[in-house]
C-alpha cells in the first residue's frame, strides 16, 4: 500500500496522505485511493484516545512531515529457515529512517482497524511514520500465516525477536537505528528482544508487560481460567484467516465507520483487555487444535506449579543484563494481568541501564492503543534520533495518584518516606488499628456436585466476608507494596484466598483497588528475596494445609496507588471462589477453582498491611 501526500517541511498539523494499495493479489497489482490523516494532537490530526504524556512539557519533537507506503506480507527468515510475516509501514521520501518493531500472535493486518480489541496493540502507524519512522508490524511464528508453531513466549520467541531486529536494521530503509513499541504481548516480545542483546536495539518502550508467563497464568497457584482460556483459542481462531477475511471489504467497511471522529471518541474508556465476553465468543469457532489446546493443557493442567516449562517462558533471569533504555508503564487497573509484572520488570531492571516509568490513572489504556503515543515519540526521539526532547528530565518515575487526581514523581520504588501500617481484622468485622477483643469469622466455600438443597438458603453460611474502616477522619494515601497476613484454618487439605481491596465511598458505593491471590499449599514464602509487604512466593512445590490447624499465610496485594479520601473506608474482601458473580473481581478476571468444600475461620490476629503517608510527592 502507497500512501503519497503533501511533503511540507516542519508542517505542524496534518496532512492529506493519499493511499495507493499496491499488494500483489493473484499476480496483479490491485489499487485504490483514498485519504487519511497524520493522527497527533495538534488542531486537524487525527485524534488519539486517552493520555498522551505523564505531565512533562516535551521539546524538539519530530513534526509529521511524510507520507506513508505499505509492504504487505514481507517474508522475514529466520536463522532456522523459518519465515515470519511483515507489514512494513514506512516514509514515502527517499533515504533511510529508525525503525520501531511491533511482534505478537495476534493480526498485524487489523492493527489500524480502531475496534476497541485487546488485540489492537501495536501503536498507530499514522502516527509514527509521518513523523519519520518505519513501522514493522510483524506476526510471531505460526500466527497470522508465519511459518512455524507457535511456542507461547518459549526461548525460540526469543532467537526469532532477535532476528527479526537484526533483519530490520539491515533493510534499505532502515538507518540501523531500531525500536520495538507496542501493549501487552507486544511488550512482552520487546522485553524478549532485549533479553537476546541484538546490537542493532537501541531503546524499548514495553507498557503494559509480563516477563513471566506464569506470572501472568497464574496467580500464586489459582489459575487466571477466564482469561487464559479463551486467550490461546483467540489466536487459534484469529489465526486460522488471511488476508481474505482481514483485509476484506467487510473489515475495511468497520474501519470507516470506527474511524468517524464520535463514534472513535467513544472508545476512549473501553477496556480492551477486560472484553471477556467478546474472547468467550471466539472460543465457539471452529480451529485448528494444535498447538493451541496443546498449549492450553499444558498451563492448565500438566504444568500447575513452576517448572521447567515455565522456567523457558519467563524472561525475568535475564533482565539483569539488558543494557539498553527501558520505559516501562502500566494502569493501575490492570491488577490481574500486566501491573505485576510491570514492577516485577522494574525491580530487576533497576538500576542497571536507564529507565524510565509511567503509571496511568483510570482509561490510562485504551483499545486501539492509541495513549502515550507523544511520550513514546519523545522516548524514541532521544534515543534514535540523538533530539534533546526533555524525556530524561525530572524524576524517572512519574504516577498517577488516583483520589488526588494528580502527576506525582519519585526516584524509587516503592517511593519512599511512607511508613507501612497495620490493620487488624476484627471478629466484629471491623478494619481497625486496634484488634479489639480476639476472636474470629468463618465463611463456607462449597465445591461442585455435592447434591446439596438447602433447606433455608438464608440460613447457610456466608461464602465471603468484608472487613470495613471507619469513615477516615483525613485523606490517607497508599502507594507502593501491600500484603495481606492471614492467620486462618481451614476444614480441607487445600483452599483459596483471594483478597479484594476497596475504596468505599461516602454513599456506600465500593471501587474495587487491587486484589492478591494464593493457593493455600503453595504458601512456601522465599524469605531472602522478600521485604515487608511483599513476600516472593516460589510456587514450585505444594504441602497439604492441616485441617483445622491456624497457619500463617503472607499473601501479596498487586501494588498500587490509590488516595482514600476522608470520610471514605477502606474495605478488605475475602473470599475462596470468585466464579460467582457475587464475588470481586477486577478486570473479571476469575479463577480456576481449588475445588475443595472448606469452612475457612479467619483469626483476628490477621493483619492487612499497607505504606501510609500524607505525601508521596519527590522532586
Amino acid at each position: 500500500m502507497l500512501l503519497v501526500g503533501n511533503q511540507t517541511k516542519g508542517c505542524t498539523t496534518s496532512m492529506a496522505l493519499h493511499i495507493i494499495d499496491v499488494a500483489p493479489k493473484g499476480g496483479e497489482v490491485m489499487a485504490r485511493t483514498s485519504t487519511v490523516r497524520a493522527s497527533g494532537t495538534a488542531p486537524g490530526q487525527r485524534k488519539l484516545n486517552g493520555p498522551q504524556t505523564t505531565g512533562r512539557e516535551y521539546r524538539s519533537l519530530s513534526e509529521p512531515e511524510h507520507g506513508m507506503r505499505r509492504d504487505d506480507d514481507v517474508p522475514v527468515p529466520m536463522r532456522d529457515g523459518v519465515r515470519l510475516l511483515a507489514d512494513v509501514h514506512r516514509p514515502d521520501s527517499d533515504g533511510r529512517f529508525p525503525a520501531l518493531i511491533a511482534a505478537s500472535p495476534y493480526p498485524r493486518q487489523i492493527q489500524d482497524l480502531g475496534a476497541p480489541m485487546g488485540f489492537i496493540e501495536a501503536s498507530a502507524s499514522d502516527f509514527f511514520v509521518p513523523r519519520g519512522y518505519v513501522h514493522v508490524i510483524a506476526n510471531l511464528r505460526g500466527t497470522g500465516g508465519s511459518d512455524g508453531t507457535f511456542g507461547c513466549f518459549d526461548g525460540q520467541e526469543r532467537q526469532d525477536m532477535y532476528d527479526l531486529v537484526e533483519w530490520t536494521a539491515e533493510q534499505p530503509w532502515c538507518d540501523g537505528n531500531v525500536g520495538m513499541i507496542g501493549i501487552s504481548y507486544f511488550a512482552m516480545t520487546q522485553l524478549e528482544a532485549a533479553v537476546e542483546h541484538p546490537p542493532a536495539l537501541k531503546a524499548i518502550f514495553p507498557v503494559a508487560t509480563s516477563p513471566d508467563m506464569y506470572e501472568a497464568a497464574y496467580h500464586h497457584g489459582l489459575f487466571s481460567a477466564t482469561f487464559i482460556s479463551p486467550f490461546l483459542t483467540m489466536i487459534g481462531v484469529t489465526s486460522a484467516h488471511g488476508d481474505a477475511l482481514w483485509r476484506g471489504r467487510l473489515l475495511d467497511a468497520a474501519r470507516r465507520v470506527l474511524a468517524v471522529p464520535g463514534v472513535h471518541r467513544r472508545l476512549a474508556t473501553m477496556n480492551g483487555e477486560a472484553a471477556i465476553g467478546g474472547l468467550r465468543l471466539a472460543m465457539r469457532a471452529k480451529h485448528d487444535s494444535h498447538p493451541w489446546d496443546d498449549i492450553w493443557q499444558a498451563a492448565a493442567v500438566d504444568h500447575q506449579l513452576r517448572d521447567g516449562w515455565w522456567d523457558d517462558r519467563t524472561v525475568q533471569p535475564g533482565l539483569a543484563g539488558v543494557d539498553i533504555p527501558v520505559y516501562l508503564g502500566c494502569d493501575w487497573q490492570n491488577v490481574p494481568l500486566h501491573l505485576p509484572g510491570t514492577f516485577t520488570a522494574l525491580r530487576e531492571l533497576a538500576d542497571r541501564t536507564t529507565v524510565r516509568v509511567g503509571m496511568l490513572g483510570e482509561f490510562g489504556l485504551t483499545w486501539p492503543w492509541e495513549s502515550l503515543h507523544v511520550e513514546a515519540l519523545a522516548w524514541f526521539d532521544h534515543w534514535l534520533k540523538d533530539r534533546d526532547t526533555g524525556i530524561l528530565d525530572g524524576p524517572p518515575i512519574r504516577y498517577w495518584m488516583p483520589g488526588a487526581e494528580e502527576w506525582r514523581t519519585a526516584t524509587l520504588w516503592p517511593p519512599p518516606g511512607a511508613r507501612h501500617r497495620e490493620l487488624a481484622l476484627r471478629a466484629d468485622g471491623r478494619l481497625s488499628d486496634d484488634e479489639g477483643t480476639p476472636g474470629q469469622r468463618s465463611y463456607r466455600c462449597l465445591g461442585t456436585g455435592l447434591n446439596h438443597v438447602p433447606a433455608d438458603p438464608a440460613a447457610e453460611p456466608p461464602s465471603q466476608l468484608t472487613w470495613t474502616s471507619a469513615p477516615l477522619d483525613a485523606d490517607v494515601d497508599m502507594v507502593g507494596d501491600i500484603e495481606l497476613r492471614l492467620t486462618a484454618t481451614a476444614t480441607a487439605a487445600d483452599t483459596a484466598w483471594i483478597a479484594v481491596l476497596q475504596d468505599v465511598d461516602t454513599s456506600g458505593g465500593a471501587s474495587d483497588v487491587t486484589a492478591g491471590w494464593l493457593r493455600a499449599s503453595v504458601r512456601e514464602v522465599d524469605e531472602s528475596a522478600s521485604r515487608p509487604g511483599a513476600p516472593v512466593l516460589r510456587c514450585r512445590t505444594a504441602e497439604a494445609v492441616p485441617p483445622r490447624e491456624p497457619v500463617n499465610y503472607r499473601i501479596p496485594l498487586v501494588p498500587n496507588a490509590r488516595r482514600f479520601a476522608a470520610g471514605h473506608c477502606i474495605r478488605l474482601v475475602l473470599t475462596s471462589d470468585d466464579q460467582s458473580k457475587g464475588a470481586p473481581a477486577i478486570m473479571e478476571f476469575r479463577h480456576a477453582p481449588v475445588g475443595t468444600s472448606t469452612t475457612n475461620t479467619i483469626s483476628s490476629a490477621s493483619r492487612y498491611c499497607f505504606p501510609s503517608s500524607t505525601n508521596q510527592t519527590e522532586g
